[in-house]
């Protein structure tokens, strides 16, 4: 596994291709009160890069420049709360966006559990540890948490594409591509406190 860290920054030269698997560390879940820490991103390479954003200006234009680039696909694993993070905080939207959550909620209905644990233990047959997923990522990271974060996005291309098989196979690929555009929206509606289900009686 390479795991590189980034202070504030991607490298301006830096070419990560056009499918890059994208995740997000928060210091909790209140998007107003905890700051986005962290931005992982991989290419499917066994590669993590992480971005140590600079929480006192957010200022990462060559991030924000992938995030916002149409033409880059971004795998996320419940996409909904890093994307609320990330427009709140990096103040952009984050366009042409993949889900593996949704994907494995469509996909998945033999099960009921759709944690990126599981989906890594049953696609790639690794059973990784989240003893870190409540951690402090606001100070100084620990190589457990490095590799935390890593374990985070390294697998997701492996997983999408194990995901859009089944997808396809039952027919429900069409569904996920109208649960995608719906994605954004479901984001403005959290940073509007709209938390409930609108289609709900």
């Amino acid at each position: 596994m390479n795991i590189k860290l980034h202070k504030s920054d991607l490298p301006d030269d830096i070419d990560l291709g056009n499918l890059i698997a994208v995740d997000g560390e928060f210091m909790g879940l209140n998007i107003r009160r905890d700051p986005l820490c962290l931005i992982q991103i991989s290419t499917g390479n066994s590669d993590a890069h992480i971005i140590q954003l600079n929480r006192n200006d957010y200022k990462a234009p060559n991030l924000v420049k992938i995030l916002n680039n149409d033409k880059i696909a971004k795998i996320f694993h419940y996409g909904r709360a890093d994307l609320a993070f990330i427009k709140y905080y990096l103040k952009t939207d984050t366009n042409n966006i993949l889900d593996t959550k949704i994907a494995s909620k469509l996909s998945r209905s033999y099960s009921d559990n759709h944690s990126l644990k599981t989906l890594i233990k049953e696609f790639i047959n690794v059973d990784i540890s989240k003893q870190f997923q409540s951690s402090d990522f606001g100070g100084e990271l620990t190589q457990a948490q490095l590799k935390y974060c890593a374990n985070d996005v390294i697998y997701l291309h492996k997983i999408h594409d194990e995901l859009n098989k089944i997808l396809i196979r039952e027919k429900r690929i069409d569904l996920y591509k109208q649960c995608l555009k719906f994605l954004k929206t479901r984001v403005e509606l959290d940073l509007a406190f709209f938390k409930d289900d609108i289609w709900a009686h």
